[in-house]
């Protein structure tokens, strides 16, 4: 349900190191957020260019139930964003991890990665 290979943070985002020569991360909801959100109907995201603050929001996803802020995990300069939102939010629900990411970063600090939580400290956050 949280793969080992990702970092989160408390306001359940994923980040992932997609192996540019960038330096970028990509980032989305993770299964948990999605699920509590109910069915996505709407993504609003940064543009490509835009300046990003960690720990600040960055976009809105709005459901059947509510609407809720895509917070940045990290600050830095939006690299990347999935443009097949747009059209298909629901990708958000259907596959959180792969075609439903939504944007990609690239740091002001590269480091401020390592500072993300472990699947584990994520897992131990969700279920405590």
């Amino acid at each position: 349900m949280y793969p080992d290979d990702l970092k989160y943070t408390a306001e359940h985002e994923w980040v992932r190191r997609p192996g540019e020569a960038d330096g970028s991360v990509r980032l989305g909801i993770t299964d948990f957020a999605q699920e509590q959100l109910g069915d996505i109907v709407y993504v609003q995201l940064p543009a490509v260019g835009d300046e990003v603050t960690g720990g600040e929001p960055c976009g809105e996803l709005e459901s059947t139930k509510s609407v809720s802020d895509l917070y940045a995990p990290l600050t830095g300069r939006v690299a990347a964003r999935n443009e097949a939102l747009d059209s298909a939010p629901e990708k958000v629900n259907s596959d959180p991890y792969g075609e439903g990411w939504m944007l990609e970063i690239v740091p002001a600090d590269e480091s401020a990665y390592d500072g993300l939580l472990s699947a584990d400290e994520y897992r131990s956050q969700v279920e405590g």
